[in-house]
């Protein structure tokens, strides 16, 4: 570590707030890439918030009732990543000098489970802003849940600090609203109001009145003028912690690169260098040597340092809390302790409903069954829709709301804000201690596709449920039903996908959503009802083997000529489609491929087995775009799909008109088969 000389003309403040600039412009320079400019202008609220108002232990970043700090301007990563250093956590010195390069600690944008103390992966700008809801949501339930008089276990606040371009995104509009709505008075935003964006001045696109917006969305705003006022923003986290019925949006008004001679308040500062000179000239300005790279004065070090035995004292009191909460409460501190852990209580599956007897059931009312079984077994199973409930089937029905006056319910009124509720969700899981599922149309996945891919990325356990899954969703027409979806969803690494083909099929997919504890899961439901496929109890084909993402539903007594595979609704016209073959003499073999990424999973004997190499007569079935499924048919095979958009007429016309009929399969094996 390099130790300045302590300068006489800086009071002990304005060295640590200095050495966060010039670490971070150090690091930037070090990487020719980066940006320099956030860091530098948020410096004095990062060090006020880390040193004197963040209740964090840097030697346990997984303390549980620590707060949450969310940078939602992830391009401003050097602010977080010096911090940590600085305050002790497990990031050396050596780390921030290795900024954005391969294997690094310190990639470009934070990384949740990649860098110790980071809370979220940020970068997308406003994903970080929603998903902090999230966690002030969950914290609000457990608290409710958990606190007794005089042992409040639960008892945090998130922070978070987001820029113009948080502000900009729509994700953070949605969910301001509903954090606005729901009174969450321990989430407490910094704005960094620099009034600079990547194209220059925000005037140019972005002149609204940001406070009289959030007071519109019942937020309690506080101005601070001068963002190197450490005192008035000191001020004003205090005040923000005391508003115990609003969320805080503390305006802070910032100048980008604060301290560059001439790089401070240009859009030049955002995303590049300051250049060699320029950091010579800015280290100069504040007070600091220029020739001294990556300079911490162990004085400056003594004050950050001092987080660690801050850190240790506090967790070390909710430590002796909660065993007084442990001996008080016995059960529900085994509870809380297995919300954390994700542990799932016995028998946690025994509820889930035995369809073999029922009539017809479309996927999506089969999933609400099964949703409802699972929510009386698992206690923290939480969540809702985007303002589709009744169609997705998402209610639990022994619960009530989650609301400001009832932070009990279960059941959270997400509104129109499928982007917020994906982002939201997220931050429950982050926070630890719920299962967060939302629900909307598989059509409006798109709008929170950037909240999928980063819970992808995150390998959160979160589930989504999307319902009316197919051109047969009818009469609603083409704006509503999904074409491209299974594909696109399909793409996203780290995202397990299950169409399940009936009732049975969809009891079997909510058990592998609620096991999957490194991925999310998304459910593809049905609209229409679906004839359960008959099987017998215990014997093959069962449909546990759901998990292995794709078995043989129905077999030939000898070697098949052909096989048919299909997914969802399409494995009822596969079956057909058999019968009919097999009056011609042709013998087939019917695959129900729920999920690619369960059956990619499985060992190669598996996978050989279901579909065996030397039978090249292949068909798959699928109401939607056919790419990907060549992997699977192979070059002799073909698909039965769906190359453009839907129209508006009722859903079994449409299935017919499109082409999904065993007429169409059947014509299709018989040219396979005679292309020999």
């Amino acid at each position: 570590m390099n130790e300045g000389k302590r300068q006489s003309s800086c009071n002990l403040d304005d060295i640590c707030i200095n050495t966060i600039r010039t670490v971070s412009i150090d690091a930037v320079q070090k990487a020719n890439s980066g940006h320099p400019g956030a860091p530098m202008g948020l410096a004095p609220a990062g060090y006020v918030l880390w040193t004197k108002v963040l209740k964090h232990n840097p030697r346990n970043p997984e303390w549980p009732d620590r707060d949450r700090f969310v940078l939602s301007g992830g391009h401003a990563s050097m602010l977080l990543y010096t911090l940590l250093h600085l305050t002790g956590y497990d990031l050396s010195l050596d780390d921030l000098k290795n900024f954005r390069q391969w294997e690094s600690k310190t990639p470009g944008h934070p990384e949740y489970k990649h860098t110790p103390g980071v809370e979220t992966t940020t970068g997308p700008l406003g994903q970080g802003f929603a998903n902090a809801v999230g966690m002030a949501i969950a914290e609000r339930f457990l608290s409710n849940r958990f606190n007794r008089p005089g042992l409040d276990i639960v008892n945090h606040h998130t922070f978070v600090i987001c820029g113009d371009g948080d502000l900009m995104e729509g994700v953070s509009s949605e969910a301001a609203s509903l954090a606005g709505h729901l009174g969450l008075g321990k989430l407490v935003v910094i704005y960094d109001d620099n009034k600079i964006s990547i194209e220059g001045s925000t005037d140019i696109a972005f002149t609204e009145d940001v406070g009289m917006r959030f007071k519109a969305y019942n937020w309690h705003v506080i101005k601070v003028e001068d963002g190197n006022d450490i005192e008035a923003i000191e001020n004003a986290l205090s005040e923000a912690r005391a508003e115990t019925q609003k969320p805080t949006l503390i305006m802070l008004r910032t100048h980008i690169a604060w301290g560059s001679p001439n790089k401070q308040g240009t859009a030049d500062a955002h995303g590049a260098p300051l250049g060699v000179d320029e950091v010579c000239l800015t280290k100069k300005n504040l007070g600091c040597s220029p020739d001294q790279d990556f300079c911490i004065t162990s004085e400056a070090l003594d004050v950050f340092r001092h987080c660690k035995q801050k850190g240790l004292e506090a967790e070390n009191l909710w430590k002796n809390l909660f065993l007084s909460y442990e001996k008080d409460f016995p059960e529900l501190a085994n509870e809380f302790n297995a919300f954390l852990n994700g542990n799932l209580p016995e028998k946690w599956d025994s509820q889930i409903p035995d369809f073999a007897e029922s009539g017809p059931i479309a996927t999506r009312a089969a999933s609400g069954q099964v949703l409802n079984a699972l929510a009386d077994k698992i206690s923290n199973l939480i969540g809702g829709s985007a303002d589709l409930a009744p169609s997705n089937k998402t209610i639990i029905n022994t619960s009530h709301d989650f609301q400001k006056e009832s932070p009990d319910g279960r059941n959270i009124r997400f509104g129109v804000r499928e982007h917020a509720m994906g982002a939201i969700m997220s931050g429950m899981a982050l926070h630890r201690g719920l299962r967060p599922y939302g629900g909307t149309f598989l059509v409006f996945a798109d709008y929170m596709r950037p909240s999928v891919r980063l819970a992808a990325l995150m390998k959160l356990p979160v589930i989504y449920v999307f319902t009316h899954d197919s051109i047969a969703v009818g009469e609603d027409g083409p704006t509503h039903q999904p074409v491209e979806h299974l594909a696109s969803l399909r793409i996203i690494p780290n995202l397990l996908v299950i169409r399940p083909a009936d009732a049975t099929e969809t009891a079997e997919a909510w058990r592998q959503a609620i096991l999957s504890n490194s991925q999310p899961t998304a459910l593809i439901l049905s609209r229409q009802k679906l004839e359960v496929i008959p099987r017998a109890e215990n014997a093959y084909p069962s449909a546990s083997n759901l998990a292995k993402g794709a078995y043989v539903l129905s077999d030939t007594e000898t070697k098949p000529e052909l096989i048919v595979m299909a997914s969802g609704s399409e494995v009822q016209l596969a079956l057909k489609t058999k019968e009919l073959l097999q009056e011609k003499g042709i013998q087939v073999r019917v695959v129900s491929m729920p999920s690619w990424e369960l059956f990619e999973k499985m060992p190669e004997e598996y996978r050989e087995k279901v579909l065996p190499p030397e039978v090249t007569a292949r068909i798959a079935v699928e109401a939607g775009v056919p790419m990907g499924w060549e992997r699977y048919v192979g070059s002799r095979g073909a698909v039965v799909g769906i190359d453009h958009f839907g129209a508006s007429a009722p859903g079994g016309i449409l299935m017919e008109k499109f082409g999904f009929t065993t007429d169409t399969v059947v014509s299709k094996a018989l040219e396979i088969l005679n292309s020999k």
